[in-house]
């Protein structure tokens, strides 16, 4: 019953309002509209009226009995039609404009890939080292005493390491270069190669060679240009991997800050199951980083044996190596195969034969028995998905395709079965 005169007297009290502005915006001088005692709207050459009572808050923008004021303005014309948006110029502009930001985002993230390559390998420590943070904690240590401990244990690790390779290369190094001479000149006594270069004079035309490239000013500024580029690539890695430590510490100490703060961008309904699944990601993500640093040891262990047996110098150092590069998915493992391989060629030809022989039959070993059995049991992953995850992120993009196919595969997998087989069961 209360409705009704309601939306009457807002209906009237709207019919007022377009009076007044269409009086206002009319291109000359025209009588005022008569407002009514009772509250009621009289336009001009109108002889219907409507009721109002009195006392509506809706009308205190013109009081009961007020008159409008003077309506008459100067004639500007007639307002023009709006823009078409159904224009070809209209779309063509717009779509022009939207295909400009997106070639600038693209070019923004082309020029962001080392930043996020690293935040990514930072992502990926702090998920492998937070279990051992929270192991820390459940033991009664706070967290930022739990973070410190691990981080120093972490730095410890890598100082380790760093004391194993880098005497033994700068050593062997400056004896590699004292030999250099005596190595070439045996290389040239070789029976081999004497009787190759008398038939195709194989050493005089590369006599040749090197003395137009060493009076050639465009080589040895390419030659110093590269020289260059190499210590610049080599201090860019350290600020790498320096900025990848001072991140992973960041990401350990605040991590469960960053959790609760994306947690609670989720409405509250689905919360609860959003962390679940949240929760149990990172936790594969973390595995899957342990099981890579597992079969890059593993791999380590094997070069180390193996390079002992054969007799192969510089085992330990060859094998740190081999154990680094490992941690690289899909392309690590060759990497310090060739690694190996060329250190042995300049010992002795027959045992690099033997270590690629080795290589070629552990590689097998470890794509398709090693990696995906320990996948399967961090991550959870089936060794078939392991093996074609990790082919199409390489392909795709790269190292950081590697680094992200797997873990993107165990959340997909994650969803496939917590969220999509239930609901297909439900219907």
């Amino acid at each position: 019953m209360l409705r009704q005169p309601l939306l009457k007297r807002w209906s009237d009290f709207r019919q007022r309002q377009r009076e007044v502005l269409r009086a206002s915006n009319a291109p000359t001088l025209i009588a005022p509209t008569p407002i009514a005692t009772d509250g009621r709207a009289t336009p001009v050459g109108s002889t219907e009226t409507a009721e109002q009572p009195e006392g509506d808050p809706l009308m205190d923008v013109l009081p009961l009995g007020a008159q409008q004021p003077p309506t008459g303005r100067r004639d500007y014309g007639t307002a023009g039609r709006p823009l078409n948006r159904q224009s070809p110029f209209y779309v063509g502009f717009v779509g022009a404009f939207g295909v400009l930001v997106a070639y600038g985002l693209f070019r923004a993230l082309g020029q962001l890939t080392q930043v996020i390559t690293l935040l990514i390998v930072a992502f990926f420590m702090t998920l492998a080292l937070n279990p051992l943070v929270e192991a820390l904690n459940r033991r009664g240590l706070r967290r930022p005493i739990s973070v410190t401990i691990v981080f120093v244990g972490l730095v410890a690790v890598f100082t380790a390491l760093g004391f194993v390779v880098v005497p033994p290369v700068a050593q062997q190094g400056g004896l590699l270069a004292d030999n250099a001479p005596r190595y070439l000149d045996n290389l040239l006594a070789n029976q081999f190669v004497q009787n190759f270069d008398s038939h195709f004079h194989v050493l005089d035309k590369l006599r040749v060679e090197l003395e137009k490239m060493v009076t050639d000013g465009n080589f040895m500024s390419g030659f110093f240009g590269g020289v260059l580029g190499a210590g610049k690539a080599l201090a860019s890695g350290f600020f790498g991997f320096l900025t990848v430590l001072v991140l992973t510490l960041y990401f350990l100490s605040s991590l469960p800050r960053v959790k609760d703060a994306a947690y609670g961008m989720v409405p509250s309904s689905r919360r609860p199951r959003f962390i679940s699944l949240s929760e149990e990601i990172m936790r594969r993500v973390g595995s899957y980083a342990i099981g890579q640093v597992a079969v890059a040891t593993i791999n380590a262990i094997c070069s180390w044996v193996m390079m002992s047996i054969v007799g192969i110098r510089y085992a330990a150092v060859l094998a740190v190596v081999v154990g680094l590069l490992g941690l690289i998915p899909m392309v690590g493992a060759s990497l310090g195969a060739a690694v190996v391989c060329l250190v042995a060629v300049f010992d002795d030809p027959t045992k690099a034969v033997i270590a690629l022989v080795y290589y070629i039959a552990y590689q097998q070993l470890e794509n398709y028995v090693v990696a995906p059995r320990i996948m399967q049991r961090t991550v959870s992953v089936p060794g078939a998905v392991t093996v074609v995850a990790a082919l199409a992120g390489a392909t795709l993009l790269g190292i950081l395709g590697a680094l992200l196919a797997i873990p993107v595969a165990a959340g997909l997998l994650l969803i496939y079965e917590e969220v999509l087989l239930p609901r297909q069961h439900a219907t």
